[in-house]
């Protein structure tokens, strides 16, 4: 009975810290799947996750604040989509510069809000999620799976990324799909970074995503940029940080295994599967490339 608690345990852990992940390849996905290159995941799910701590600070409610991460991930979804499709910027130095940016400007707003460069004030557990973001993690990938296989909508995402000239020739802007598709990628990934602060935490951190916005992209990468393999890559890679847990202070021979090699396994596991699996993951053939 022991052993079927512990087992039931690391599952539901392994669910809980699969939530953010989920959300982001799902943004991701939206973006690279309409031929628009996104390393700006990380700068996405951390606005989401400042913006949904602040605002769930200062109203109480766990559902206002998820409610200005969408918000807020749609605005900046939409001032990368600007950059990247109508300015014809390199999406890749883009995306970086993204990162690099919301880094920087996050403990600046944090100084004029809370006096304070480091985490913002604690949320009570009254006002923090207790299972709402994982059952909308669920509700998004059956709902993005759904749509690509039976819209015309996710058939002009497919076509957007695989053959823009064809969706041209049929009379549909694969400027505006792009734009609507990166945008919402915005809009996920701030979700992934909302359920970080309101539901695995109860406050936004200094660089509280540790990365996850590109194990999110290695997620998609790894699932072939499909949402249901996307979905099962990202429970592998939180299972592997879920076991990273429960391995800290564990003795081997009497000795501690030092807790850097412990919280590095999540990193291992992703590259391990990416090297192995990456030369059969085929990006869509628009992917980076401008109108």
């Amino acid at each position: 009975m022991e052993y079927f608690f512990m087992i039931f345990a690391l599952l539901l852990a392994t669910l809980r810290l699969a939530t953010p992940l989920i959300f982001a390849s799902m943004g991701g996905m939206m973006s690279e799947r309409s031929g628009v290159v996104n390393v700006a995941l990380e700068s996405f799910m951390l606005v989401g996750a400042f913006t949904g701590s602040v605002v769930a600070t200062y109203s109480s409610s766990a559902w206002m604040g998820w409610g200005a991460a969408l918000i807020a991930g749609l605005l900046i979804g939409a001032l990368y989509a600007l950059f990247v499709i109508e300015m014809g910027a390199d999406q890749i130095v883009t995306g970086m510069a993204f990162n690099l940016l919301v880094m920087g400007v996050i403990p600046f707003v944090t100084k004029i809000l809370f006096n304070s460069t480091g985490s913002t004030p604690s949320l009570p557990v009254e006002f923090r999620f207790n299972y709402e973001p994982l059952i909308f993690a669920f509700v998004l990938v059956a709902a993005l799976t759904f749509w690509l296989k039976k819209s015309r909508s996710g058939l002009w995402m497919l076509f957007a990324g695989e053959n823009p000239d064809a969706l041209m020739a049929a009379g549909v802007s694969v400027r505006k799909v792009r734009w609507a598709c990166v945008t919402l990628s915005g809009a996920f990934a701030a979700w992934g970074g909302a359920s970080l602060s309101l539901f695995l935490a109860s406050s936004y951190s200094p660089m509280m995503t540790g990365g996850r916005g590109f194990m999110a992209l290695a997620a998609l990468i790894f699932g072939k940029w499909k949402p249901l393999p996307a979905f099962f890559a990202c429970l592998l890679f939180a299972f592997a940080d879920a076991v990273q847990i429960r391995l800290q202070g564990v003795q081997v021979g009497g000795m501690t295994i030092p807790v850097q090699f412990i919280q590095i396994l999540p990193y291992i596991v992703t590259i391990v599967a990416l090297a192995g699996f990456i030369g059969a993951s085929r990006p869509p053939k628009a992917l980076g490339r401008e109108l």
